[in-house]
This record gives structure tokens, sequence and C-alpha cells, in this order.
């Protein structure tokens, strides 16, 4: 089966209704018309810095038109979406351009300073775009170029196979890896979350997930801009300002990690303000249950709890709307995608018993990047091996129960232990580390470094989470380090 590309989808948004708004933003908002000619600039812009179909565009930054704008532009002449997150630090950033020879870097002011140093390590990226007023030498202005280029251009096509966005995510090894995206991939998860959502032209979608993850890029900005709804663009989250912009805005339908829902209820009192919500959605991380059941109390509407992983576009499985829901349940596969409990053997299991979920369908992946040996690792006999261990009860539902990595979930990232033990590791008064998980009521887990000195070294916690911070994003950073004598022998 074919599917009509996002950018065709945000084509008839624009004809159906150009003056609808398309993005709110804290200080700007932007009409279909105003979105599709931006995009349409910086599409030749790019054209006229040397990008063309097939080559990479990476993206660094927040949540906004500028990003919208980007990705839109990218895909309209053929190019590839790269995604950074913005809390990525120099190393980081420089494996991503590197790994996914980006020709162009796009760019937010604030982290420009520490993006320009990966830029000047990455041979291959040829420009740096900045987003907004204050342009790092050797630099372009984003806005400059859009400013003195042609509103309209031709898109690109390109096949439903050919690969859209290249996704990183965290590596068990310490280097993440590209997960390649088909337009297929794209546009098959859009569409079905805009059934499965009920998304109108009339909803307000609040987009306080990073875009540059894969619920947020297709949960909330594919499919409300597919849909032909607003987009409400939140850079930061921030339950204070989110429960005023419900509100304002009259947002209609938001989604979130567990750790939003937590401190949305913890803003409010016994009842919520008056807002407009008629569906709220959670995924990213098991929505511990007491936290469901206080949201809707205060906010008298149903979350429904779905599942899916960067590699599977991402959604997998839902609650479905008008549908008994099992509270503690990831759904039921969506439309055209089929789960599975295995074995370790690959052997289908029977209801009830636990095992790995596997996914086929049109929303998973191509690959891992260049890399062929690990996406062999994930992809047997069409099946995408999760990792997750789960079972299925007699009527269809999933419950997740586990990892088999040692992967942990901090206010919906993922980070692996592996890759905070480097950054510990480098420094010289470290001997040994080891990072686990641990609960922690806000956060979901909360990132733990058992840490061994060298003979005679002295340094203190605050020092060595300082220390993190600069080689790695913040999220991935211990919140608690715990210094021991020596640990045990690991094989």
């Amino acid at each position: 089966m074919t599917y009509p590309s996002l950018v065709t989808l945000l084509e008839e948004s624009v004809r159906a209704a150009p003056r609808k708004l398309a993005t709110l933003c804290r200080d700007s908002a932007l009409t279909y018309a105003e979105l599709h000619g931006l995009t349409n600039r910086l599409a030749n812009s790019l054209t006229t810095l040397g990008v063309g179909p097939g080559d990479r565009v990476a993206v660094m930054l927040p949540n906004g038109p500028d990003f919208i704008v980007a990705y839109y532009a990218t895909l309209r002449l053929g190019g590839i979406v790269v995604p950074i997150n913005t809390l990525l630090r120099e190393a980081e950033v420089c494996h991503e351009l590197q790994d996914s020879e980006a020709k162009v870097l796009i760019v937010w002011e604030r982290v420009a300073e520490e993006a320009m140093r990966a830029f000047a390590r990455a041979p291959a990226c040829r420009y740096c775009l900045v987003a907004g007023e204050r342009i790092p030498e050797g630099a372009h202005s984003l806005q400059g170029l859009l400013s003195g280029a042609w509103p309209s251009f031709e898109p690109c096509h390109r096949e439903g196979q050919d690969t859209a966005v290249i996704l990183y995510t965290a590596g068990t090894t310490g280097q993440p890896k590209g997960a390649e995206l088909t337009h297929d991939n794209l546009s098959s998860n859009t569409l079905a979350t805009i059934t499965l959502m009920g998304l109108r032209p009339d909803d307000v979608v609040m987009a306080a997930l990073p875009l540059h993850h894969s619920f947020g890029q297709t949960c909330c900005m594919n499919a409300a801009l597919a849909a032909g709804a607003t987009l409400s663009c939140m850079a930061e989250f921030s339950a204070t300002e989110m429960l005023e912009r419900f509100s304002r805005e009259r947002v209609t339908v938001f989604a979130g990690v567990p750790t939003m829902y937590y401190y949305l209820t913890r803003q409010v009192g016994e009842v919520a303000p008056v807002h407009n919500l008629r569906l709220c959605i959670t995924g990213g991380a098991p929505m511990p249950i007491w936290i469901l059941h206080e949201f809707e109390k205060r906010f008298g509407v149903t979350v429904l709890e779905g599942y899916g992983l960067s590699e599977t576009s991402p959604v997998a499985s839902f609650n479905v709307r008008g549908q008994p829901r099992k509270v503690g349940s990831i759904g039921v596969p969506i439309p055209g995608v089929q789960m599975r409990i295995v074995d370790e053997a690959g052997q289908e299991l029977p209801p009830g018993e636990i095992g790995e979920i596997v996914i086929r369908g049109p929303n998973v992946m191509k690959g891992y990047y260049r890399r062929p040996a690990e996406t062999a690792q994930v992809i047997r006999h069409g099946w995408f091996h999760t990792g997750d261990l789960a079972y299925m009860d007699e009527e269809g539902y999933f419950f997740i129960v586990g990892r088999k990595t040692n992967m942990i979930i901090k206010g919906g990232f993922n980070v692996y232990p592996r890759e905070v033990e480097i950054a510990l590791e480098s420094h010289p008064a470290v001997l040994d580390v080891a990072v686990v998980g641990v609960p922690d009521e806000a956060l979901g887990e909360e990132v733990k470094a058992c840490v061994v000195l060298h003979e005679g070294q002295r340094i203190t916690a605050d020092e060595l989470i300082a220390y993190c911070r600069e080689r790695i994003a913040a999220y991935k950073c211990p919140g608690i380090i715990e210094f021991r004598d020596s640990l045990a022998k690991r094989s």
C-alpha cells in the first residue's frame, strides 16, 4: 500500500484553509498559507546551498515555527531530516553530524556555540544556519536567507521507501544509532494517529513533547498539520504555563509523558481550571496508575496510553477511544500493525505468558543508518524485536512488565547506562563506575552512579555531576552518586 507523503498532506491542509492558524507559539502565530510560504522559501534557500534529494539536513531547534519550517522544507526538496536534541553537548552533536554525514546544520542561537564546535569537526557539514539574532562567526542567519528567497517551490518526488528522517536513538555501547524512517513509515503512522485520536480541523493540539523525538513529531506536529488542526508549541515544559495555555488557547488534545502529567496534577487543586481538553494521551514510559487516576480526577478527561519506539515511527499500539480501556495496558496494535509475544527462540507465546514484544507493519523502520549488523540483530524474518518484555491477555491487550536491556527511562527520555559510564570513566579520579536506574516519583526513574575512585583521589558528587554535564546531555547525567570502595565483578 502507498501513502500520501507528509508534504502532500500538509499541502492539502493549506489548500483547504489557507487563512486558518497552523501554529501558535508564545510570541508568534502562522496561518497555513504563511507556513507554506516560509517552507518554500527555505527549500529554495537550501537548494541554492547545494542541498538536493537524499542530502541530510540536521535540525537542532526547539519546538516552534523554525523547527516545523526546517523539517518540511527539507522533505519538500527531497532531503532527509536529522533532528538533534537541543540538550546535547559537543561530542554528542558531533557524532550525529558525522555519522549522518549531514550537509547543513540548522541550529538555535541559544545552543549555537556548542553546536558550532561540533560543526567544525564534521567535514561533510558545509553550512551552519542559525535561527535568531546572534550569529556566530562562520555561520549564516536563517532569517536572512528566508527574507530573500522565492515563496514558491515545486516539491521533489520521493518514493515511499525512500528515507525521510534519521532519528538517533541511545545505544547500549554509548554510540547512538540512526533509525531510518521512510516516507511511508511516517505517513502511515501519522494517518493512523489522526484516526485513533479523532483529530479534526477545529482541534488545538498542544506540542510540549520535543519535536526532535518521534512521539512529538508524529503524534503532535505531523498529525495536527495533516489534519488541518492548530499546533500550539511549547519550547520548554512548564506546568504553570501549560495550564494557562490550556485555557487561553482552548487546547483540545494533549500528548505527554508521565512526568508531565505528574507535574500538572501537582500544579492544580482538587479540580483543574476551566479547559477544553477532550483527549489526553501518554507514552514514552509506563504511566503509573496513581498518576493516571489523579490526573483524570482533577481534569475530568480520559487519558489513553499507547506504546511505540523511534524505530516504529513511533506508534505501535493504543487504547482506542470509545472502546473499553484497561488501566495499565498499552492497548492493542493499531490498524495495519501486528504485535506478538515471543520466547528466546522467536516462537509465539500464548496469552498470559511473558516474552518479548515483536512488531511488523508499515511503521517499522528501514534499518539503522549504515549499520547492517545492528539492523539484522533487531529485524529478523520481517519482525522488529523491541527488547521490551510483556504479556498479552485473552482479549488481545498488551501489558509491559520490563525490559530485556538495562535502559533507564528518565522523564520520558531513554538513557543507556553505558553511555553515562563512559562519561564518568573519562575523569582521571574515577577507577570504576556502574550506572543503574532507581525509582523516582516524578521522573519514573533517576540515574544513579556507583563510583570507585583511584586511591588517594578526592572529588565530590556535585563536581562529578558537573563534569558529566560538560560531556553528555543534562538529562543523562546522574542525579545520585554513591561512592564505594569497590564494585562487584561484572561479566
